[in-house]
Protein backbone atom coordinates (compact mmCIF):
# COMPACT_ATOMS: atom_id res chain seq x y z
CA UNK A 1 0.00 0.00 0.00
CA UNK A 2 1.17 3.62 -0.68
CA UNK A 3 0.53 7.11 0.62
CA UNK A 4 -0.38 9.78 -1.40
CA UNK A 5 0.18 12.98 -0.14
CA UNK A 6 -3.22 15.61 -0.48
CA UNK A 7 -1.59 19.35 0.61
CA UNK A 8 0.08 17.36 3.22
CA UNK A 9 -2.47 16.33 5.24
CA UNK A 10 -2.52 11.94 5.62
CA UNK A 11 -5.21 10.29 6.28
CA UNK A 12 -5.72 9.09 9.31
CA UNK A 13 -6.14 4.84 9.16
CA UNK A 14 -7.95 2.93 11.68
CA UNK A 15 -5.90 0.83 14.61
CA UNK A 16 -5.39 -2.79 14.21
CA UNK A 17 -7.16 -4.71 16.11
CA UNK A 18 -6.51 -4.36 19.96
CA UNK A 19 -4.51 -1.01 19.39
CA UNK A 20 -5.68 2.00 21.19
CA UNK A 21 -4.72 5.67 21.50
CA UNK A 22 -1.84 4.83 23.65
CA UNK A 23 -0.56 2.39 22.02
CA UNK A 24 -0.47 4.91 18.48
CA UNK A 25 1.04 7.56 20.99
CA UNK A 26 3.96 4.84 21.61
CA UNK A 27 4.26 3.89 18.10
CA UNK A 28 4.79 7.12 17.41
CA UNK A 29 7.77 8.01 20.26
CA UNK A 30 9.31 4.84 19.12
CA UNK A 31 9.04 5.66 15.32
CA UNK A 32 10.37 9.24 15.85
CA UNK A 33 13.09 8.12 18.10
CA UNK A 34 14.30 5.67 15.87
CA UNK A 35 14.54 8.20 12.53
CA UNK A 36 16.41 10.50 14.87
CA UNK A 37 19.25 7.79 16.29
CA UNK A 38 18.81 5.17 14.12
CA UNK A 39 19.00 2.57 16.58
CA UNK A 40 16.67 0.07 18.63
CA UNK A 41 14.62 1.78 21.43
CA UNK A 42 13.81 0.84 25.22
CA UNK A 43 10.80 1.21 27.22
CA UNK A 44 13.15 3.83 29.35
CA UNK A 45 13.60 5.78 26.33
CA UNK A 46 10.01 6.00 25.54
CA UNK A 47 9.34 7.21 28.83
CA UNK A 48 11.29 10.04 28.98
CA UNK A 49 10.16 11.05 25.59
CA UNK A 50 6.36 11.31 26.54
CA UNK A 51 6.84 12.77 29.79
CA UNK A 52 4.01 10.94 31.04
CA UNK A 53 2.97 9.27 34.34
CA UNK A 54 3.80 5.64 32.49
CA UNK A 55 6.39 3.42 33.92
CA UNK A 56 8.95 1.92 31.56
CA UNK A 57 6.82 -1.62 32.89
CA UNK A 58 3.76 -0.66 31.36
CA UNK A 59 4.91 0.89 27.84
CA UNK A 60 7.36 -2.37 27.60
CA UNK A 61 3.71 -4.28 27.87
CA UNK A 62 2.40 -1.87 25.13
CA UNK A 63 5.76 -2.08 22.76
CA UNK A 64 5.20 -5.85 23.20
CA UNK A 65 1.51 -6.10 22.13
CA UNK A 66 3.16 -3.82 18.97
CA UNK A 67 5.40 -6.34 18.38
CA UNK A 68 2.75 -9.33 18.54
CA UNK A 69 0.68 -6.94 16.22
CA UNK A 70 3.78 -7.06 13.83
CA UNK A 71 4.29 -2.96 14.26
CA UNK A 72 7.60 -3.67 16.09
CA UNK A 73 10.33 -5.99 16.32
CA UNK A 74 13.22 -7.07 18.23
CA UNK A 75 17.07 -7.12 16.38
CA UNK A 76 18.26 -8.83 19.34
CA UNK A 77 16.98 -10.79 22.62
CA UNK A 78 17.40 -7.85 25.04
CA UNK A 79 17.61 -4.99 22.70
CA UNK A 80 14.79 -2.36 22.05
CA UNK A 81 12.68 -2.40 19.66
CA UNK A 82 12.49 -0.93 15.70
CA UNK A 83 9.26 -0.25 13.79
CA UNK A 84 8.91 -3.03 10.70
CA UNK A 85 7.74 -1.64 7.27
CA UNK A 86 3.93 -2.18 8.30
CA UNK A 87 4.58 0.30 11.68
CA UNK A 88 6.64 2.73 9.41
CA UNK A 89 3.42 2.52 7.43
CA UNK A 90 0.82 3.02 9.72
CA UNK A 91 3.13 5.79 11.33
CA UNK A 92 3.26 8.06 7.81
CA UNK A 93 -0.66 7.37 6.88
CA UNK A 94 -1.37 8.83 10.37
CA UNK A 95 0.38 9.63 12.95
CA UNK A 96 3.02 11.83 11.09
CA UNK A 97 3.19 15.55 11.98
CA UNK A 98 4.98 17.11 9.08
CA UNK A 99 6.88 20.05 9.86
CA UNK A 100 6.35 23.56 7.25
CA UNK A 101 8.96 25.23 5.09
CA UNK A 102 10.01 28.53 6.75
CA UNK A 103 10.22 31.22 4.53
CA UNK A 104 13.92 31.21 4.80
CA UNK A 105 13.62 27.62 3.13
CA UNK A 106 11.27 28.74 0.51
CA UNK A 107 13.77 31.46 -0.34
CA UNK A 108 16.39 29.33 -0.35
CA UNK A 109 14.73 26.85 -2.72
CA UNK A 110 13.46 29.13 -5.04
CA UNK A 111 16.88 30.63 -5.43
CA UNK A 112 18.39 27.77 -6.13
CA UNK A 113 16.33 27.13 -9.22
CA UNK A 114 16.34 30.50 -10.57
CA UNK A 115 16.65 29.18 -14.47
CA UNK A 116 18.23 32.60 -15.23
CA UNK A 117 21.39 32.23 -17.59
CA UNK A 118 21.15 28.38 -16.82
CA UNK A 119 20.50 25.52 -18.73
CA UNK A 120 17.82 23.01 -18.18
CA UNK A 121 19.81 20.32 -17.88
CA UNK A 122 22.07 22.33 -15.18
CA UNK A 123 19.00 23.56 -13.41
CA UNK A 124 17.36 19.90 -12.99
CA UNK A 125 20.76 18.59 -11.58
CA UNK A 126 20.68 21.69 -8.97
CA UNK A 127 17.29 20.54 -7.93
CA UNK A 128 18.70 16.96 -7.54
CA UNK A 129 21.43 18.45 -5.55
CA UNK A 130 19.00 20.33 -3.37
CA UNK A 131 17.21 17.81 -2.13
CA UNK A 132 19.94 15.39 -1.39
CA UNK A 133 21.35 17.98 0.90
CA UNK A 134 17.80 18.83 2.34
CA UNK A 135 17.18 15.59 2.94
CA UNK A 136 20.33 14.21 4.00
CA UNK A 137 19.41 11.28 1.15
CA UNK A 138 20.04 10.81 -2.50
CA UNK A 139 17.78 13.23 -4.74
CA UNK A 140 15.85 12.69 -7.53
CA UNK A 141 14.70 14.09 -10.52
CA UNK A 142 13.12 13.00 -14.09
CA UNK A 143 13.48 15.77 -16.38
CA UNK A 144 10.90 16.42 -19.01
CA UNK A 145 9.33 13.23 -20.94
CA UNK A 146 9.87 14.74 -24.25
CA UNK A 147 6.82 15.55 -25.10
CA UNK A 148 7.12 19.32 -25.25
CA UNK A 149 6.15 21.07 -28.69
CA UNK A 150 8.26 20.57 -31.73
CA UNK A 151 9.41 24.06 -33.41
CA UNK A 152 11.38 23.23 -36.37
CA UNK A 153 12.01 19.95 -38.21
CA UNK A 154 14.53 19.83 -40.75
CA UNK A 155 16.25 17.01 -43.69
CA UNK A 156 19.64 17.77 -44.36
CA UNK A 157 20.56 14.87 -47.16
CA UNK A 158 23.66 13.32 -46.58
CA UNK A 159 24.23 10.82 -50.06
CA UNK A 160 24.26 7.60 -49.71
CA UNK A 161 20.31 7.38 -49.27
CA UNK A 162 20.75 8.92 -46.24
CA UNK A 163 19.51 12.03 -44.82
CA UNK A 164 19.74 13.60 -41.45
CA UNK A 165 16.53 14.67 -39.45
CA UNK A 166 17.10 17.80 -37.39
CA UNK A 167 14.27 18.22 -34.46
CA UNK A 168 14.14 21.04 -32.47
CA UNK A 169 12.09 21.82 -29.88
CA UNK A 170 10.24 24.63 -28.49
CA UNK A 171 12.57 24.30 -24.82
CA UNK A 172 16.07 24.78 -27.64
CA UNK A 173 16.40 21.27 -27.39
CA UNK A 174 18.37 19.50 -30.69
CA UNK A 175 18.13 15.79 -31.64
CA UNK A 176 19.45 14.41 -34.77
CA UNK A 177 18.62 10.97 -36.29
CA UNK A 178 19.74 9.95 -39.52
CA UNK A 179 17.32 7.75 -41.63
CA UNK A 180 17.39 5.66 -45.16
CA UNK A 181 15.90 7.83 -47.78
CA UNK A 182 15.14 6.13 -51.43
CA UNK A 183 16.68 5.89 -54.59
CA UNK A 184 16.93 8.80 -56.32
CA UNK A 185 15.17 11.23 -54.46
CA UNK A 186 16.14 15.26 -55.30
CA UNK A 187 16.80 17.72 -52.72
CA UNK A 188 13.39 18.93 -53.08
CA UNK A 189 11.82 15.89 -51.38
CA UNK A 190 13.31 17.17 -48.33
CA UNK A 191 12.44 20.66 -48.68
CA UNK A 192 8.83 19.78 -49.33
CA UNK A 193 8.57 17.18 -46.84
CA UNK A 194 10.13 19.64 -44.46
CA UNK A 195 7.88 22.45 -45.16
CA UNK A 196 4.88 19.75 -44.67
CA UNK A 197 5.60 18.81 -41.00
CA UNK A 198 6.61 22.24 -39.75
CA UNK A 199 3.61 23.70 -41.45
CA UNK A 200 1.49 21.19 -39.17
CA UNK A 201 3.85 21.20 -36.04
CA UNK A 202 3.65 24.83 -34.21
CA UNK A 203 4.28 23.95 -31.16
CA UNK A 204 2.40 20.40 -31.07
CA UNK A 205 4.16 17.45 -29.37
CA UNK A 206 5.87 14.80 -31.27
CA UNK A 207 3.17 12.34 -30.65
CA UNK A 208 0.77 14.64 -31.71
CA UNK A 209 2.08 15.94 -34.61
CA UNK A 210 2.83 12.18 -35.65
CA UNK A 211 -1.03 11.09 -35.27
CA UNK A 212 -1.88 14.11 -37.65
CA UNK A 213 0.07 13.28 -40.36
CA UNK A 214 -1.10 9.60 -39.78
CA UNK A 215 -4.54 11.27 -40.17
CA UNK A 216 -3.66 13.03 -43.19
CA UNK A 217 -2.50 9.94 -45.07
CA UNK A 218 -4.64 7.72 -44.33
CA UNK A 219 -7.26 10.41 -45.73
CA UNK A 220 -4.72 11.17 -48.41
CA UNK A 221 -4.71 14.69 -48.23
CA UNK A 222 -1.06 15.40 -47.43
CA UNK A 223 -0.76 16.95 -51.25
CA UNK A 224 2.79 15.38 -50.95
CA UNK A 225 4.59 13.55 -53.80
CA UNK A 226 5.14 9.73 -53.02
CA UNK A 227 8.85 9.95 -52.53
CA UNK A 228 8.26 13.30 -50.00
CA UNK A 229 5.61 11.27 -48.01
CA UNK A 230 7.94 8.12 -47.56
CA UNK A 231 10.59 10.81 -45.95
CA UNK A 232 7.94 12.14 -43.58
CA UNK A 233 7.17 9.16 -42.63
CA UNK A 234 10.32 7.36 -42.05
CA UNK A 235 11.26 11.00 -40.22
CA UNK A 236 8.65 10.28 -37.63
CA UNK A 237 9.52 7.46 -37.29
CA UNK A 238 12.96 6.96 -35.90
CA UNK A 239 11.41 8.88 -32.76
CA UNK A 240 8.76 6.06 -32.01
CA UNK A 241 10.36 4.74 -29.14
CA UNK A 242 12.31 7.79 -28.57
CA UNK A 243 11.76 11.09 -27.16
CA UNK A 244 8.26 11.23 -27.23
CA UNK A 245 8.29 7.80 -25.37
CA UNK A 246 10.96 7.89 -23.31
CA UNK A 247 11.22 8.60 -19.81
CA UNK A 248 13.45 12.00 -20.17
CA UNK A 249 16.37 11.57 -18.29
CA UNK A 250 16.60 10.60 -14.70
CA UNK A 251 19.44 12.77 -12.69
CA UNK A 252 20.45 11.46 -9.27
CA UNK A 253 22.25 13.38 -6.60
CA UNK A 254 24.13 12.24 -3.25
CA UNK A 255 24.02 8.55 -3.63
CA UNK A 256 26.91 8.73 -1.12
CA UNK A 257 24.27 9.80 1.40
CA UNK A 258 22.98 5.88 0.67
CA UNK A 259 26.15 4.71 1.77
CA UNK A 260 26.46 5.96 5.54
CA UNK A 261 24.86 3.90 7.35
CA UNK A 262 25.50 0.21 5.43
CA UNK A 263 27.25 -2.10 7.69
CA UNK A 264 28.08 -5.89 5.99
CA UNK A 265 28.67 -6.98 2.31
CA UNK A 266 24.96 -8.27 2.22
CA UNK A 267 23.66 -4.83 2.38
CA UNK A 268 26.59 -3.25 0.35
CA UNK A 269 25.70 -5.53 -2.39
CA UNK A 270 22.04 -4.74 -2.34
CA UNK A 271 22.82 -0.77 -2.16
CA UNK A 272 25.17 -1.61 -4.98
CA UNK A 273 22.28 -2.89 -6.83
CA UNK A 274 20.06 -0.29 -6.11
CA UNK A 275 22.57 1.43 -8.48
CA UNK A 276 22.32 -0.23 -11.12
CA UNK A 277 18.78 -0.08 -10.79
CA UNK A 278 18.60 3.55 -11.19
CA UNK A 279 20.68 3.64 -13.77
CA UNK A 280 18.16 1.70 -15.95
CA UNK A 281 15.68 3.19 -18.86
CA UNK A 282 13.05 1.19 -17.12
CA UNK A 283 13.27 2.33 -13.32
CA UNK A 284 12.91 5.67 -14.61
CA UNK A 285 9.68 4.66 -16.48
CA UNK A 286 8.52 3.25 -13.13
CA UNK A 287 9.51 5.99 -11.26
CA UNK A 288 7.04 8.19 -13.55
CA UNK A 289 4.15 5.54 -13.73
CA UNK A 290 4.16 5.64 -9.70
CA UNK A 291 3.05 9.54 -9.75
CA UNK A 292 1.67 9.87 -12.86
CA UNK A 293 -1.92 9.10 -11.39
CA UNK A 294 -0.88 11.12 -7.92
CA UNK A 295 -1.63 14.89 -7.43
CA UNK A 296 1.00 15.14 -4.15
CA UNK A 297 3.51 13.09 -3.11
CA UNK A 298 3.67 9.59 -2.61
CA UNK A 299 5.45 7.48 -0.31
CA UNK A 300 7.02 4.03 -0.44
CA UNK A 301 8.35 1.97 2.19
CA UNK A 302 10.50 -0.95 1.61
CA UNK A 303 9.10 -3.03 -0.80
CA UNK A 304 6.43 -1.54 -1.70
CA UNK A 305 7.46 0.17 -5.04
CA UNK A 306 8.58 -2.64 -6.27
CA UNK A 307 11.71 -1.18 -7.77
CA UNK A 308 14.23 -1.79 -5.08
CA UNK A 309 13.85 -5.42 -3.49
CA UNK A 310 15.35 -5.85 -0.26
CA UNK A 311 17.34 -2.79 0.01
CA UNK A 312 15.43 -1.19 3.38
CA UNK A 313 14.81 2.33 1.38
CA UNK A 314 12.30 4.62 1.00
CA UNK A 315 11.24 6.92 -2.09
CA UNK A 316 9.25 10.26 -1.59
CA UNK A 317 7.89 11.41 -4.98
CA UNK A 318 5.57 13.66 -6.12
CA UNK A 319 4.68 15.07 -9.75
CA UNK A 320 5.73 17.98 -11.41
CA UNK A 321 2.99 19.39 -13.02
CA UNK A 322 2.44 22.72 -15.35
CA UNK A 323 -0.36 24.78 -15.75
CA UNK A 324 -2.48 22.26 -17.95
CA UNK A 325 -2.55 19.29 -14.79
CA UNK A 326 0.29 17.45 -17.27
CA UNK A 327 2.98 16.05 -15.86
CA UNK A 328 6.31 17.18 -17.52
CA UNK A 329 8.69 15.12 -14.83
CA UNK A 330 8.86 13.88 -11.41
CA UNK A 331 11.04 14.91 -8.31
CA UNK A 332 11.93 13.10 -5.30
CA UNK A 333 14.41 11.04 -2.93
CA UNK A 334 15.34 7.79 -2.18
CA UNK A 335 16.94 6.90 1.53
CA UNK A 336 16.32 4.45 3.91
CA UNK A 337 13.29 3.80 5.83
CA UNK A 338 14.13 5.75 8.46
CA UNK A 339 14.37 8.93 6.35
CA UNK A 340 12.60 12.01 8.32
CA UNK A 341 9.77 11.67 6.29
CA UNK A 342 7.88 14.91 8.16
CA UNK A 343 10.70 16.86 6.82
CA UNK A 344 11.06 15.50 3.19
CA UNK A 345 7.51 15.60 2.70
CA UNK A 346 6.78 19.10 2.55
CA UNK A 347 10.07 19.77 0.87
CA UNK A 348 9.51 17.27 -2.25
CA UNK A 349 5.85 19.08 -2.52
CA UNK A 350 7.06 22.52 -2.75
CA UNK A 351 10.09 21.61 -5.28
CA UNK A 352 7.65 19.70 -7.15
CA UNK A 353 5.37 22.91 -7.22
CA UNK A 354 8.12 25.48 -8.32
CA UNK A 355 9.44 22.55 -11.01
CA UNK A 356 6.11 21.80 -12.56
CA UNK A 357 5.80 26.13 -12.81
CA UNK A 358 9.62 26.40 -14.46
CA UNK A 359 8.73 23.56 -17.09
CA UNK A 360 5.08 24.13 -18.00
Amino acid sequence: MTTTMRGLLPVRPSLPPGLDARAATILREVVEEYVASGEPVGSRTVARRLGLPLSPATIRNVMASLTEAGLLFAPHISAGRLPTEAGLRLFVDGLLQFGALSDEEQKVIDQSLEALGRSLQDTLSEASALLAGMSGAAGLVIAPKGEGGVKHIEFVALGSNRALVVLVGADGHVENRVIETPPGMPPSALVEAANYLNARAMGVSLGDLRRRVATDMEQDSTALDSLAAEVVESGLAIWNGGRAESGGTLIVRGQSRLLADVDGQERLLAIQSLFDRLEAQETMLRLLELVENSEGVRIFIGAESGLFGTTGMSVVMAPARNEANRIVGAIGVIGPTRINYGRVVPVVDYTARLLGDMLG
